[in-house]
């Protein structure tokens, strides 16, 4: 039997947090080629520095896109986050374009042809997590450190004058009793800031955004509540570290809540299941949760570059479920196509939405009404429901 009483922490980065601008510039040239071609193919990884961006990566698209459009959609996407720093600005930055032609040996493997169906665009393991702790089916110690964060970066663009800056870190951990999250013990929270306030001024410009998320009463004690704990932190960004894309998967995904199989999601099109097999899979947990199968739901998927079929489906319900575990798994299969074309298809994702996926996670976000963030639907319920019996 599981622990039922713990503590656990998660933690989130902001949107200027210098992995993350990497994961958005890469995520925009994604939307970039799916804009003009739905079924483009993009491979996309970005590194910053102090000053500078780097692109490298292959694509293929039917349409021409020429490398000033795609430097005109980068600075914009750095000025969005707000960066008009003298070691990172959206204007003076210098930026090095070394995307390519996608290999024909990768696309041969993808494409269709004859009989055979579009294949997987890699190998790989993905797995997908619902739970009851927050009202979005997310672990709440992660989706708390989005949220603090979140909030604190549209502040900082409504209001120039609070002081804060792009680059920012967040850390909540939890006390749960009878496995159900109680109170916070601790926060963290670093954020980047302009010169000449004081760590005091930095802690009360932050406080009200960590108590506005926690649910009242559960604000840890003051001596456990750490802000900027180095005392200063002006020179940040890509200016302060070196960012690349991919390297804040659990942020990304859980919050280390749930099992994650390695592969990253920012700069990739929808044929790579690292990507569209991750959200298929937190669609499925989602909705087996959702459909009161299950109190917390851990689904994993396999899968062979060129191979159209998933190699295997895992279903966990960590002693909540109330339906035979392996029946849930044939359920599943038979609700949902999920080869890499099914799979698009059913969440509509050769589509330009993944710039808005890069920060505060993919998963527990709301729905758009253009498509993005369909996997956060729970329109698979009544279906799941009704399969199981």
């Amino acid at each position: 039997m599981s622990r039922q009483s713990y503590i656990f922490t998660s933690e989130s980065v902001s949107e200027g947090h210098p992995d993350k601008v990497c994961d958005r510039i890469s995520d925009t040239v994604v939307d970039m080629f799916l804009e003009k071609d739905p079924q483009a193919r993009v491979a996309c990884e970005t590194l910053t520095t102090t000053n500078r961006i780097v692109l490298a990566g292959e694509v293929r698209c039917c349409a021409k896109i020429d490398n000033d459009e795609i430097e005109a959609a980068v600075r914009a996407a750095v000025r969005d986050i707000g960066y008009e720093q003298d070691g990172f600005h959206w204007k003076n930055l210098v930026l090095e374009n070394l995307l390519h032609e996608q290999s024909s040996d990768i696309a041969m493997g993808v494409d269709a042809a004859g009989n055979k169906d579009e294949g997987a665009g890699d190998q790989g393991i993905m797995f997908g997590y619902a739970t009851r702790e927050t009202p979005e089916l997310m672990p709440a110690p992660i989706q708390y450190s989005h949220s603090i964060l979140r909030d604190m970066a549209a502040a900082r663009k409504a209001d120039p004058s609070l002081g804060l800056e792009p680059d920012a870190k967040s850390q909540v951990t939890l006390a749960y009793e009878s496995g159900v999250p109680v109170r916070a013990t601790s926060i963290v929270v670093s954020t980047q800031h302009r010169e000449g306030l004081t760590p005091e001024d930095i802690r009360e410009i932050v406080r009200p955004f960590v108590t506005a998320v926690l649910p009242e009463g559960w604000m840890c004690e003051e001596s456990e509540f750490y802000v900027n704990p180095t005392g200063n932190f002006v020179i940040g960004g890509p200016d302060g570290d070196c960012g690349l894309t991919g390297r804040k998967i659990i942020v990304d995904t859980y919050g280390g809540a749930a099992p994650h199989g390695g592969g990253a999601f920012s700069g990739k099109d929808p044929t790579k299941v690292d990507r569209s097999a991750a959200y298929i899979s937190r669609y499925l947990a989602k909705n087996v949760v959702a459909a009161g199968l299950a109190d917390r739901c851990t689904i994993q998927l396999s899968y062979a570059i060129g191979v159209a079929k998933p190699l295997s489906i895992y279903v966990d319900t960590h002693g909540t479920g109330r339906c035979d575990e392996a029946h849930l798994e044939n359920v599943l299969s038979e609700a949902v196509d999920l080869s890499p074309r099914g799979i698009r298809e059913c969440l509509g994702l050769n589509k330009p939405i993944y710039a808005r996926t890069a920060a505060y996670g993919h998963f527990g976000r709301a729905p758009d009404a253009d498509g993005g963030f369909s996997w956060e639907r729970t329109d698979l319920a009544d279906t799941l429901k009704s399969l199981a019996g």
